[in-house]
């Protein structure tokens, strides 16, 4: 799965070349239709549930032959009962991997000052988890990507510097200033990290490049739950 970054240095072309997706909290899954059946796999590749389902090989009914597969990047959220689609990787056997982003479930927005501030004073019909930043030009690629970011909405202020509506999304949390301490000393420390692996031989002679997902901070006190690993 493609994995998001803090988006903690803010590209300058934020404006005109990202666009923005509000999250429901749920948990990342890769749901994969073939050969009549439907599965749901965990960032990990572990199979959560298998299930008919309307999509191309999804069922036995439309699932005529093993080209009839369908792969799609999806967050589920238990208490909607619902996958929420973030990519389609693959349609009736098609890849599109190398396509421009999509976005057939989560509906997207510009990110201009005037547009998140539109965005974090909107009504969703799910419990908003963040913001996911993606570039207009990025591809489906496995692993972390500074291509992808990701907030919570109460950050937005701090980070992106835009005055903010007063509303349940905006209100930060007491330990709000901590949080954001202690995720940027993580992400700098993961770019230190990243630097030295790029530059180290491993014992066969091969240098190693290490894949991050979005890390998983310690909750300070009265902090809601773990963060979404996107």
């Amino acid at each position: 799965m493609m994995l998001s970054e803090w988006l903690i240095d803010v590209p300058s072309d934020l404006g005109q070349e990202w666009i923005v997706v509000v999250c429901p909290v749920g948990k990342r899954a890769l749901i994969v239709a073939s050969r009549g059946s439907t599965s749901a796999y965990t960032k990990s590749g572990y199979c959560v549930n298998r299930f008919s389902s309307l999509l191309p090989g999804g069922n036995r009914r439309n699932s005529t032959t093993a080209k009839d597969y369908t792969i799609l990047d999806c967050i589920y959220s238990e208490v909607n009962q619902t996958y929420y689609v973030l990519d389609v990787m693959c349609w009736r056997g098609h890849p599109f991997y190398d396509c421009q982003f999509k976005f057939v479930g989560l509906k997207n927005f510009p990110c201009t000052p005037e547009s998140l501030c539109k965005v974090l004073s909107m009504d969703f019909p799910f419990e908003v988890d963040g913001l996911l930043f993606y570039h207009k030009q990025t591809h489906y690629s496995p692993g972390s990507t500074p291509l992808v970011g990701w907030l919570r909405p109460y950050m937005v202020s701090d980070i992106l510097g835009v005055a903010v509506p007063a509303g349940p999304l905006t209100t930060k949390p007491e330990y709000a200033g901590h949080q954001l301490q202690q995720i940027i000393e993580h992400k700098r420390s993961q770019e230190d990290m990243k630097d030295k692996l790029t530059h180290k031989p491993s014992e066969n002679g091969h240098y190693e490049l290490e894949h991050l997902s979005t890390p998983k901070l310690k909750s300070p006190p009265h902090s809601p739950g773990n963060i979404m690993d996107n």
